[in-house]
């Protein structure tokens, strides 16, 4: 095997591991397609990929930095959430991971509840339900998170194929 042949393979690898990151927190999911599509440009001495194309497409990576940031401090906020709560739908997330796809599902949701209840609301009917209610807007930030994210990883492919194949 051929050593550019070797860089595209892994560059593919890496483009399908980073679309699975978009959606599980462990693995920094557009970076890596960032990574893969940015190897693949060198591998090919950016004829097919120019220059521009690469940082037009790290320009959207650093935007889906910005975008799970923001769309989950969003979501939080809108209901109140405390920085426990955060934290919590944090490690619910990464806990969720062990437990398949209803873990992925119900993890940032149970850790932000968690986390509210932890920051001292009171498990009387008002306060569970503010906590609830925090859990579930915590868990909507990142639900929205991850549909921009993949929205954003689709268009960088589409530019890359683009610029690949015109």
């Amino acid at each position: 095997m051929q050593p550019q042949s070797l860089y595209y393979l892994i560059a593919a690898l890496l483009v399908i591991v980073g679309l699975v990151g978009t959606v599980l927190p462990a693995l920094p999911g557009l970076p890596l397609v960032f990574g893969g599509m940015l190897l693949a440009a060198w591998a090919g001495g950016f004829e097919q990929i120019s220059v521009f194309t690469v940082v037009v497409l790290g320009i959207l990576t650093l935007l889906s930095l910005a975008i799970d940031f923001w769309a989950t401090a969003l979501g939080a906020k809108r209901v109140g959430a405390s920085r426990k709560a955060l934290i919590g739908a944090v490690l619910g997330t990464f806990a969720g991971i062990f437990f398949g796809p209803i873990g992925l599902f119900l993890g940032p949701f149970v850790g932000a509840l968690t986390g509210e209840l932890l920051h001292g609301r009171k498990l009387d009917q008002q306060g569970l339900g503010q906590a609830t209610k925090v859990g579930f807007g915590t868990w909507m930030g990142i639900v929205f998170g991850v549909v921009l994210k993949l929205t954003l990883a689709f268009a960088m492919i589409g530019l890359f194929a683009l610029a690949w194949f015109l």
